[in-house]
């Protein structure tokens, strides 16, 4: 078996094969027992059951009750009476994945989250995975990786928000078969209808993804994503998703996702930034824009990663977008904070100092109000 058959276990990407009669025929298996502590498969799991113990330990893990039961809760409306078996956890990484382990352990990415625009866009990539699960493609790929000495590798790239940096490297190498991939997506798309939710929005997730990675043509973006890291982007990917939803229509639930993501919108929206890959992020945001015009987050963060990113006409894109945003109700302070340091950049002494003066006044208790007193006191 070809070494980059190991890694695709672990990220959430959907097929580039055709589709084929699995998605009528195929009848999801009864639950599966916990297997012999004393078999091969019951050792693989007492593994998995390890690095479950450490992801709940973890400081990635995001611990609120009404993210986790609500992420559950899709699970179980896709997985029937796999339910029982399956824990989803919240963690915080800013790039779009998702994984599953053959225990039932699955992670949930934040990036993934702020990315999504709906629940049916999320069940798409929870009804993937779990068509992972169901099908036992990811215990083929541990018992290979056992049988290769290479097991390590894959305990690091499961607990890869502690090594982000080594997860896109790994994940070129390591992949699903492009069987398993086909099978999980129409198994996906099959949970997805079944559970109620419109089919049509597993290529969107692929489109939007899609539209990120072409803000920087010039790149490599099997450097650059996680989720492309094994499957290069493919028009012909959202194609063959919206084949499979032909013809069907459901929900979108983006009411009550937005209600459990939006408590976590800003530490995401820092986190992307952080990413400083601002062209992708600016895409992004624009779409996110789009859909919420009036949200002072997505203003913020946008004007921040044009001013960040510097290039030309930047600057004046990013004061556009911090002045529009601290017109709004429920400004974010910290957009004062920003434009004061895109208008000392750009010159502008007087409106610097009116907004760093509305920033100390709105957090007077800040980190870093002492380094823009001194600003303040150098230029007076």
């Amino acid at each position: 078996m070809k070494r980059r058959q190991l890694m695709r276990w672990g990220c959430a990407c959907f097929s580039l094969a055709a589709s084929s009669a699995i998605a009528s025929e195929w009848k999801a298996p009864t639950r599966f027992g916990r297997p012999e502590s004393s078999s091969e498969e019951g050792g693989l799991w007492a593994i998995m059951d390890d690095e479950e113990r450490k992801l709940r330990r973890s400081p990635f893990r995001l611990r609120e009750d009404a993210l986790s039961n609500y992420l559950n809760g899709i699970v179980c409306k896709l997985g029937g009476e796999h339910c029982k078996d399956v824990r989803v956890y919240a963690v915080r990484a800013p790039y779009f994945n998702a994984n599953m382990a053959p225990n039932g352990m699955m992670q949930v990415w934040s990036g993934l989250l702020l990315r999504v625009e709906n629940e049916a866009q999320l069940a798409a990539v929870l009804g993937h995975e779990l068509g992972h699960y169901l099908q036992r493609h990811s215990l083929a790929q541990l018992r290979d990786a056992k049988s290769r000495a290479a097991i390590g590798q894959v305990m690091g790239m499961f607990g890869a928000a502690g090594a982000l940096g080594q997860l896109a490297i790994l994940a070129g190498q390591f992949s699903y078969s492009r069987d398993q991939e086909r099978e999980a997506d129409e198994i996906g798309i099959q949970l997805m209808r079944e559970a109620g939710y419109d089919p049509k929005e597993a290529s969107k997730v692929w489109a939007n993804l899609l539209e990120e990675l072409r803000a920087i043509p010039e790149n490599d973006p099997s450097k650059n994503s996680v989720l492309f890291a094994s499957h290069p982007p493919s028009e012909d990917r959202r194609k063959t998703l919206e084949a499979l939803a032909l013809g069907s229509q459901g929900d979108f639930g983006a009411k009550p996702f937005r209600e459990k993501v939006s408590p976590h919108l800003t530490m995401m929206l820092e986190d992307e930034l952080a990413r400083g890959r601002w062209s992708e992020s600016i895409v992004l945001l624009t779409r996110l824009i789009g859909h919420e015009p009036s949200s002072p987050h997505y203003l913020h963060f946008r004007g921040e990663a044009y001013r960040l990113r510097n290039t030309e006409g930047d600057s004046a894109l990013a004061l556009s977008d911090l002045t529009a945003a601290v017109q709004m109700p429920q400004v974010l302070p910290k957009t004062y904070r920003s434009l004061g340091y895109l208008h000392r950049a750009r010159g502008n002494l007087v409106p610097m100092a009116q907004a760093w003066d509305k920033y100390i006044e709105l957090m007077p208790n800040a980190n870093d109000v002492a380094l823009i007193h001194q600003y303040l006191k150098e230029i007076k």
